[in-house]
């Protein structure tokens, strides 16, 4: 395994400092990505676990390629479980034993959960709770509107249009490329804008360290009618926010959805998986 192509964060509670190696834990989890420099999740984890008392660490694995999962998966025998961020959502799938019905409906996974045999081997079954998550913090404000815009058509967007479905909310995809179930950014009219009221940037442009960058949306078509979300979180006023703020628009970052998913998280990696 080439441990340079790994970038590994650790973050822990400030009054601490990590001692021992990640293998010397009871318990290890991570996050799989590329790039993560933007994510918060070490400095959660890591908090969470020195606030319990529980010894376990949570660190980053950088990789560029979705095999390389295989060698951290390898190399750790402490692993329980993983995050999974841009642009493995959708890539990791094939790569796992199971997904539970959740994530086969997004087509995408965000949680793994680890479960290690006594032959050695180890299992992966992915989950998907971005969908739970932002449906959560959701749920009240949709009662005012029965449409809404996603901007972007990865991993993440896929998680926010079936909890919208879910909650009765008709769905409009915003795509760069032109597909037969969306439109792209140059045919969004202020008609539709107005049919909107939930806008939602489900990509990752603004995020650390390219914050100056946002979807190339027709802002001039928002007014205080407006509720605009960026599942963002770093920095936490993006520009699309800002852009969104200066026509009037309600804003909303996705720091919540953050913490409810990555409290779920925290509990599929802890349960025994069902008979």
């Amino acid at each position: 395994m080439n441990i340079r192509g790994f970038v590994t964060t650790f973050a822990v509670n400030q009054r601490s400092t990590i001692m021992k190696s990640p293998l010397e834990y009871t318990h290890l989890y991570g996050l799989i990505g590329y790039p993560l420099e933007h994510s918060f999740s070490c400095d959660y984890f890591n908090n969470k676990f020195a606030a319990e008392g529980v010894d376990a660490l949570y660190i980053n694995f950088e990789i560029h390629e979705i095999d390389q999962i295989k060698d951290v998966v390898a190399r750790y025998p402490n692993l329980c479980g993983l995050n999974v961020t841009a642009p493995h959502k959708q890539a990791v799938i094939p790569i796992l034993d199971t997904i539970d019905t959740t994530a086969a409906r997004v087509g995408a996974v965000n949680v793994i959960k680890c479960v290690h045999g006594e032959n050695g081997q180890c299992s992966l079954h992915g989950f998907n709770t971005d969908t739970t998550a932002f449906g959560k913090t959701v749920n009240g404000i949709v009662k005012s509107t029965d449409h809404a815009m996603v901007l972007g058509t990865g991993g993440a967007a896929r998680a926010v249009n079936v909890a919208l479905q879910q909650l009765g909310v008709e769905v409009m995809s915003i795509s760069r490329h032109k597909k037969a179930s969306t439109i792209v950014y140059e045919e969004i009219t202020r008609a539709m804008v107005a049919d909107c009221r939930l806008i939602v940037n489900a990509t990752p442009l603004g995020r650390y360290p390219d914050i100056d960058k946002c979807p190339d949306f027709p802002y001039r078509f928002l007014d205080s009618r407006h509720l605009c979300y960026d599942l963002n979180y770093n920095p936490e006023v993006t520009a699309f926010l800002s852009r969104a703020r200066k026509h009037g628009a309600d804003t909303r970052n996705g720091l919540e959805m953050l913490l409810l998913q990555a409290s779920e998280a925290y509990s599929i990696w802890n349960t025994p998986l069902p008979q």
